[in-house]
């Protein structure tokens, strides 16, 4: 094979390969963009970290489904850290969670009574 040619179909390779893979709907079936849209209803989660420095928590959540997020452990950024006051390792919760530029955001979190 041409030396000068390998180049150009690594490249072509990966954009093809790049394409395909974002062209894929998650496992919910809905189409990326719809991820982004407001949740309808609450998760049930337990806080396992609260950082408000980092604006920050970690829950372990049941699945949320607007995301098509099986249940785990995972960190969630918060746009407002007032909203951290109220909470400690161990509450129970249910929140409300978007994704949003890259990041897991909460938009809505509230004690699980």
């Amino acid at each position: 094979m041409n030396r000068r040619l390998t180049p150009l179909f690594l490249l072509a390779g990966a954009l093809a390969f790049g394409a395909a893979a974002t062209a894929q709907t998650p496992a919910s079936g809905r189409a990326p963009a719809a991820q982004a849209a407001a949740p309808q209803e609450f998760t049930q989660g337990e806080v396992r970290n609260v950082d408000k420095a980092g604006r920050k928590v970690t829950l372990k959540h049941g699945e949320i489904k607007n995301l098509g997020m099986p249940p785990m452990a995972m960190v969630f950024e918060v746009k407002d850290a007032k909203l951290l006051d109220k909470f400690k390792i161990g509450d129970q919760v249910r929140f409300k969670a978007v994704h949003d530029a890259g990041k897991y955001v909460l938009v809505d979190m509230q004690a699980d009574k």
